[in-house]
Formats: structure tokens, sequence, C-alpha cells
């Protein structure tokens, strides 16, 4: 047992010879000492909660929008499927669970007259559907009267009620009056194809307006009927609107928007991809003929296609884009005086206004990563706060543009304003992980290199509690995998040029053609790289002999199936000079190759991945497992049917002695013989046959606890973090991680250094780290009476063991009773014999 934390507290008790006052009971005297003293085994299951590592940032996100009722609440999405909940302006993020809800472009949650009743848009389960939350967004249901079956488009809500919405799909807009329950298609509309675009709506009592790249749809009914206005001033043949805002103030609405050509905008259009579509910016006051343009002050390089403003001031607007096409940075632009000027409110130049965090002028990454914006919005009530996302982070004011703070990095690791930031500073994260992160590898206690998508990669010099770009020599993509030769300390990565390999949308030999990667070196713990074998393609996986000292090999992805395939190098202790040999090609393989795995005895087992060829495009039976008696020689096919399509990780099993035992991940594919195969399989026999253990469309990957044989940890595509007690029973038993809120983990590790930490990779959400041990917890004692102490524990882990015992002394402990922790963390005790004139408790867990 390990002593995990001691707290001491005291609490004095009256004697009963003293004045109290009227009514007061009598209690023992002297006073009393509490000892929170935790105590651990090796392991207790899962972690209660996870904290996000890493530098923040650096993916895609959309949707911001701030809350009415509690200023500093807003909500992001991310095409990586979050839904990011903040209630201080950003300084902290929490992921809404997935199994909840999950977000894209639109899934922008409105808010409503009642606090706790909210819309969105869902995006998970591979359909875009509305969903409403009653709770205040903790728990999320799809509406059962959706209009779009799955395919929808834009949602907006009435922030003046909880029943009036308006939902799209492609080409029809639909109106409900009861909540979602029911609709009506109120419009629709889809010439040459581009259907229809809903640029935004604004709700005013009776009225509602809606713009469309049709025009202006309104109701002044209370959304019994629409039509389209006859207001002139835009070119509907040659205009289309793509964002629309509007405001009322002291009797007057006013509207703006932006205007594209007509054949860019349509639902699902990436505006990362159309800046230089954009036209105009026009405003409207209700009740004018036309449309006037508003674009004073805004310069002709630039593309504003947001349009955003507070519900209660015509004044103020915001809009933004892409500053500059030359150069991709973003536009921000404010007008205090309804259009008539316009001025650049956000001043990336020299970070004039701006305080950063790794992305800035001169930083980490320039403001070029991030690019033109994505998403614009403005508190509702309150036009001096407004925030802007883009491909990599989000930024925002709450002082009317005067400055603009990140929001994705603690804001003590700020950057200050109109100064260069800087290469190599290290930052923490605030739980915005946005990107994907496939591997973590410790070069010792405290020094750690993490393999990213995008952003190639970060480092760490403090056990992981802050992240940095501060090392050279890695020009690539994404770091896949790295290793550690735990006799040189040396350091050996796989990168590639290509990102998201083996996920859905890399599996065809176009995604993967004309790309290139190496085998990178570090010998001073991932601050400076060298390359060691330029492949000229992507490198996905490294692996060191567990005898050879000097060996190491590499899979090698290629469309050429001549040079795709399995190396081994036998003296890597050469460096740079090193030489490389390929071994032969498994049977039915085409140049996929995934996992290899050289086994103590001197055999080798390898993974092959998932490959879609020929026309139409479908699975190819090339993928599997392969065993090699003979150095990879040649090779047998140990692959279950279940695996000929798309199969991810093999892990051996370290506690089997004779390495017989392998477990292996597998997707399920799509169009026809691949549906249906995913799953977690395992062999006792090196594949001559295998059990499939569970049946979720895609397993990952799964690492067994060092410190528990019986624990295993599995990840899924989309269906969470998954973790077994009794993996080596007849009949393993699988169950979620639900203090895991995101739906597609990658890879489980371990630290070295402490193996009560876990650490879990992911396709988008960058690092969580989490402990088995349980919560420390937090005792209280309330005021004893009559001799009888309440004791109180707090912040305990949910379902986890604890004890409390007393003592008079601290040499003579005297228990008063065990129990488990509910699922609020919590749990009671009481010592009816505080008679002493001191006492002191501790608190246990196991």
């Amino acid at each position: 047992m390990n002593l995990r934390a001691c707290v001491r507290a005291c609490l004095k008790i009256r004697s009963p010879r003293r004045v109290r006052a009227r009514g007061q009971q009598p209690t023992a005297s002297g006073f009393v000492l509490i000892l929170a003293w935790f105590v651990s085994s090796a392991s207790a299951g899962q972690p209660a909660q996870w904290t996000s590592a890493g530098p923040g940032g650096g993916g895609a996100l959309f949707a911001p929008s701030f809350s009415p009722f509690s200023p500093g609440e807003l909500y992001l999405a991310c095409d990586m499927s979050e839904v990011f909940h903040s209630t201080n302006y950003g300084t902290a993020w929490s992921v809404v669970n997935f199994q909840q809800i999950q977000g894209g472009r639109q899934a922008i949650v409105q808010f409503t007259s009642d606090s706790n009743v909210r819309f969105a848009i869902d995006y998970g389960d591979d359909a875009t559907t509305p969903t409403r939350s009653v709770d205040g967004g903790t728990t999320w249901q799809l509406l059962a009267g959706d209009p779009t079956e799955g395919g929808a488009y834009a949602l907006f809500a009435d922030p003046a009620s909880t029943n009036r919405l308006i939902v799209s799909d492609y080409s029809d807009i639909y109106f409900s009056n009861d909540g979602g329950n029911t609709f009506n298609n109120e419009f629709t509309y889809g010439p040459n194809g581009n259907g229809c675009f809903v640029a935004g709506a604004f709700f005013d009592g009776m009225n509602i307006y809606v713009g469309t790249t049709a025009g202006l749809l309104v109701s002044t009914d209370n959304g019994g009927t629409f039509a389209l206005s006859t207001v002139g001033g835009i070119d509907t043949n040659n205009e289309a609107m793509f964002s629309f805002a509007g405001a009322k103030q002291n009797g007057t609405t006013r509207f703006f928007c932006t205007t594209m050509n007509p054949g860019d905008v349509y639902p699902g259009l990436l505006i990362e991809e159309t800046y230089t579509s954009y036209l105009n910016v026009y405003t409207l006051d209700w009740g004018q003929a036309n449309w006037s343009v508003a674009t004073n002050g805004i310069s002709g390089q630039d593309d504003p296609v947001f349009v955003a403003m507070a519900q209660n001031d015509i004044s103020t607007a915001y809009i933004a884009g892409q500053q500059n096409d030359d150069y991709g940075y973003p536009a921000l632009y404010k007008t205090t005086d309804g259009g008539a000027t316009w001025a650049l409110s956000w001043l990336v130049t020299n970070n004039q206004n701006v305080f950063t965090g790794w992305e800035g002028a001169h930083g980490d990454r320039d403001w070029g990563y991030g690019g033109g914006a994505l998403s614009l919005a403005v508190a509702p009530n309150d036009s001096s706060t407004v925030a802007e996302t883009d491909l990599g982070f989000v930024h925002l004011s709450t002082n009317g543009g005067l400055f603009y703070q990140q929001a994705y990095v603690n804001p003590a690791d700020d950057n200050p304003t109109n100064t260069p930031t800087p290469k190599g500073r290290y930052y923490s994260s605030v739980g915005l992980e946005n990107t994907s992160c496939w591997w973590v590898a410790w070069a010792d206690s405290s020094n750690m290199v993490a393999g990213y998508t995008d952003i190639k990669g970060v480092i760490s010099g403090d056990g992981g509690h802050s992240w940095s770009f501060g090392y050279s020599g890695d020009g690539y993509n994404t770091m896949y995998c790295c290793v550690k030769n735990t006799n040189t300390g040396v350091l050996y990565a796989g990168t590639s040029s290509v990102h998201d390999m083996y996920q859905s949308t890399h599996l065809t030999d176009a995604s993967i053609g004309n790309n290139t990667g190496a085998v990178l070196i570090s010998t001073n713990m991932g601050v400076t790289w060298q390359t060691m074998q330029n492949f000229a393609c992507p490198v996905i996986w490294v692996e060191l002999d567990p005898v050879k000292t000097n060996t190491l090999y590499a899979s090698v992805i290629a469309t050429n199936m001549s040079v795709a395939g399995i190396y081994v190098s036998a003296n890597i202790q050469n460096g740079a000079a090193a030489t490389w040999k390929r071994l032969a090609v498994p049977p039915r393989t085409q140049g996929h190759p995934f996992n290899i795995h050289p086994l103590k005895d001197g055999t080798l087992v390898c993974t092959y991945s998932g490959r879609r060829a020929g026309s139409p495009q479908e699975f190819t039976a090339s993928s599997g497992v392969f065993y090699s008696t003979d150095a990879g020689t040649s090779w047998i096919d140990r692959s279950d049917a279940s695996m000929d399509y798309w199969t991810m990780d093999l892990v051996v099993d370290p506690n089997d002695t004779t390495r017989n035992t392998w477990l292996v991940g597998v997707y399920s594919g799509w169009g026809g013989p691949p549906n249906g195969l995913g799953g977690l399989y395992m062999t006792t026999n090196r594949g001559v046959a295998w059990t499939q253990l569970n049946s979720d469309d895609g397993v990952s990957s799964c690492t067994f606890n060092p410190a528990n044989s019986n624990e295993l940890w599995v990840t899924t595509e989309g269906d969470g973090l998954w973790f077994s007690s009794n993996i080596h029973s007849a009949s393993p038993t699988l169950s979620l991680v639900t203090s895991y809120s995101f739906g597609q983990p990658e890879r489980v590790f371990f630290n070295p250094y402490n193996s009560s930490q876990i650490w879990v990779t992911s396709f988008g959400n960058g690092m969580r780290v989490g402990s088995t041990l349980p919560l420390p917890g937090r005792l209280q004692i309330t005021a004893a009476q009559g001799g009888t102490a309440q004791l109180n524990l707090l912040q305990a882990t949910p379902g986890a063991m604890y004890s409390i015992l007393e003592s008079p002394n601290l040499i003579n402990w005297t228990s008063l009773g065990t129990n488990t922790a509910g699922t609020n963390g919590e749990l009671q005790f009481t010592d009816r014999t505080t008679t002493n004139s001191q006492r002191f408790y501790k608190s246990e867990s196991f």
C-alpha cells in the first residue's frame, strides 16, 4: 500500500461545563483532529476523471454559441465530433459526452427562453439530426419529428420561446411551433441542384425572418405562412446570401447579410475553399424597399463572408473571413454605426491587439495555419463579446475588440500583444484538444514525445503538464509512432506527409500516392531529430527487436508494390548510415502494412490494414495477420476470415511468456463482404484459431495494465473507451468507461515510470490522462453533538471502496467501517464515541 495524501484538520468541541447558547446541546470536551490518509493497492480499476493534455488547438473549429443566461458560457463544435463547452470564456473546456451529442460544422447550440432547453444538430451515427436538451445541455434527445430524416443542414431556434424553430435539409425549410414534435414544410428551393442554403434566421415576436439563397423568407403570422420578401437591392440571379444576422433596438429591426456567387452557395459547402466567391455586405432596416451595400472601409483584398451581431444592438456588427488572399490570414471587421463604416477589429499584424498562444505572427505557427474564419458569433445580449474560429483555434474578445484573447491554452501561458509570438515555448491544456494524437512515448520520467496529425508532434519536459514545439528536424505532417531503445536512450519515429492513415478517408492508393515519409532518430529526448532513412513513402510503424538491440523494423506504405512493405535494419547503431532490407511480401497483401512485432523467439507477426480500389471502389481482401518463422523470408497467413478487409492493431499479451496470445482489433467495412466483421479477436496459439471477444463495429487497439494482467483497455472507432477486469477468464466482459467522454480513442499507454498513470491518445481529441488509483477525496466533519461525529468523504471515486479509521494518538487505529462511494463520489460515516480530548481520523481507499 502506498501513501496517497495526508490532510489534517482540527474541530474544537465545546465542554459541557462551559456556558452555551440557548438550545445548544452539550458535547464532549476537547477537540477532534481529522487525518485524511489514503492508501491504495496497485490497481483500483477505471479513472473517475480524465485530464486533457497537449498543446491545445490544431484542428478545425466551428459553431461558437454564447449563452444569454450565463456570461462566459459558450459552445464550440469540431470536425472531429466534439462539442466543447466552457463556462468561463474559454479558460477551461469540457467535452459533452459523445453518447449525447456529436459536433460538426452546423452543430450550433441554440439557446431558448428557458436556460435548460437548447437545440442543436447532432452529427452522430453518420447523420445530421435535430436534437434537444431539457437539462441545460447535459443530455440530448433526437427530435422524433425530424422532417429531414437525419439530413439536416441548418437549425435555428427562437431565443424568446422554447417551441419555435427552423430546420432545413438540402432543398426544404421546415417550421415547428411545438418544440420540434411536428414540422411543416414551408419553402422549397433548389435551382441547378444547388439546394436551399439557409444563411441565418431572426425571430421577432410574430415575425420570423430567414435568409436564404432565394432571398429573405418572411412570416408575419407566427410561422403560419412564409413568403419571399419583395425587398430589392440584391439580384438573386447573381448574388446569394451566405450569412445573415439581425437585431432590434428602439423599434428598429436591422439586418446584415453577406453574399457570394450563387453557384458556390449550397448546403454543405466548405467555406475555406470558397472565400474568393465573396461579393458584398448589405444592410437593411425592415420597412425599407431595398438592401444597401455596406462595404465602406473593407479592403478589396479581404473576403469577410460571415456576419454576426447581438440581438439588442442595431449599431454594432462584426464580419469575418479571410484577409489578403495571398497569405490567407483571418480578417475580422467591426462597425459601430450600423454599417456606414467598417474597420479591422482583430489586428493580427505583429499581434497588435492579440494575446496569442502558439499561433501568431512569427510563432510556432503563423496566422496562415488557422487561416480565414470558419465561423463567427456575438453574445446575443452583449455586442462587446465576440468569438471567431478557424482551422486550428478560437479567439474571442469581451471588450468590443479592443483586445482579442486566445482560448485554447492556459491564459497563464499568454504571449503579450504587439510582440512577435516566440517559438518553442511550453503551453498547458485547457481542454480544447481538437486534433488527432497517435502515440506518446517517454524518453525518461520527465521528457515525453507525442505524435500528432497536422501539427507533427510535441515534446514535454515536465512529465506531460506542458508541451512545446521546441524541436527541430521533423518537417512531416504526422508522427505516427515513436519508440525508445532502452539500452541507448535513442528515440526512433515513423513519420508521414499524409495524415489519418487507415482511417476511412485514407484507404485508397490515391490518398497515399505522391506522399513521403521517413524514419527519424533523436539522441536528445526528441529535441533534435535527424533523418535515419528517407523512404519517400509514409512510415506508419517502427518497432525495436526485444532481443537484438541494434535491430529496428519499419512499416512503409506505398502504391508501388515493389517499394511497400516491412523493412528491417540490423545495424541501427550506425544512425543515418544504417542499412535496410525489405522483407518478403505476405500473401494477399497490397502495400498497406501496419503493425510489426518481432517476438523473443525470433519469429515475426505483422498486420496489414484496409485498402479500397476499383470502380466502384470496394475493399480488397488484402488485410490480415501474418506470421513468419524465418525472419521474414516467407509469411504464413494467420488471419481469421473477419480480418481480410480492415485489420488494425495487433497486441501481444505481455503476460504470456510463450507470446502465443495475441489480440487484434478489426473494423467493419461497408459495401458487402466487409460488413459486420468488426470486433476484438483473441488467439492463444499464434493465430491458428481465433475467438471473437466482442462485436463492436470498429476496434482500434488494446492495452494490458502492466500492474494487473487481468485488466485490458480497448479503444474503438466511435464507441468510446472500454475496459475488462477479467480478460483471461473463459467469458471475459467488456464495459464502457463512462468517465471518458470522447468517442474515438486510439491507443492506451501506461506511464513506464508511474504504472498507475494512463494516457489515452485519440482520433481528434488529443491526449487525456487518468489514474487507476482512486481519487484521494476530501474528509469533512460536522460539529460533534452528544458524543457523535458525522464524517463525510467528498470528491471520492464513484464505486471505489473506502474505510474510515479513528485514533486517539496516531498509533492505535480502530475502523469505523468500510463503504463504497456512490455515483456522486460521496459517502458518510458516523463516530458515536467522540469522548476523548482529541481524536484523529484517516481514510483509506483500496
